[in-house]
């Protein structure tokens, strides 16, 4: 991706691109709008229920969700202005972005979101067969997103068990190493 371009241009053109149409998205912090929109292209062709869906959420990133954190250690700190905001609050936690995308497309599921100092592939491949071999998901999105300060990177993936390419930890570098 062109990382030239700065977040907030990139973001609300992808957002009009994709013709998304979800009226909390702008309230959303940036790691949340980077996981919503990676995760509508590959669902919006699932034909998915309009009432439950079984697809698990398995996500990471190396930041969790830092680049909020700061702006909301920034309002408590400014004394002459205190008042910090708890619509930056709500998005402390890297796991809100997988709130977003469970309300919007009506997932049931297990959804985690993990924390590594760079992309895991094995835990994200041993982390979805489990899911599948057990049954607790139909499907699992898994998948690396990372946004800090201007610095974003948005690597997702859906798989199932009747998927045509094998799910191993190889394929899945290969795939994130061609971004």
């Amino acid at each position: 991706m062109d990382q030239a371009e700065e977040f907030p241009v990139f973001i609300k053109n992808t957002y009009k691109f994709l013709n998304t149409d979800y009226s909390k998205f702008f309230k959303m912090d940036n790691l949340s709008k980077l996981a919503f929109l990676a995760a509508d292209v590959l669902l919006k062709n699932e034909n998915l229920d309009e009432f439950e869906n079984n697809i698990a959420l398995i996500f990471s990133n190396r930041a969790s969700s830092l680049d909020t954190d700061r702006k909301h250690q920034a309002s408590i700190e400014n004394t002459d202005e205190y008042f910090p905001s708890p619509a930056v609050f709500v998005y402390t936690l890297p796991n809100i972005c997988l709130g977003e995308i469970s309300i919007k497309h009506k997932l049931y599921s297990e959804n985690s979101f993990f924390i590594f100092d760079r992309f895991n592939a094995e835990h994200l491949q041993l982390y979805a067969n489990s899911l599948l071999r057990n049954e607790k998901a139909e499907k699992v999105l898994c998948g690396w997103i990372d946004f800090d300060e201007n610095s974003y990177e948005a690597f997702l993936y859906l798989v199932e068990n009747e998927g045509e390419i094998e799910h191993n930890t190889e394929e899945i570098n290969r795939l994130y190493n061609t971004l």
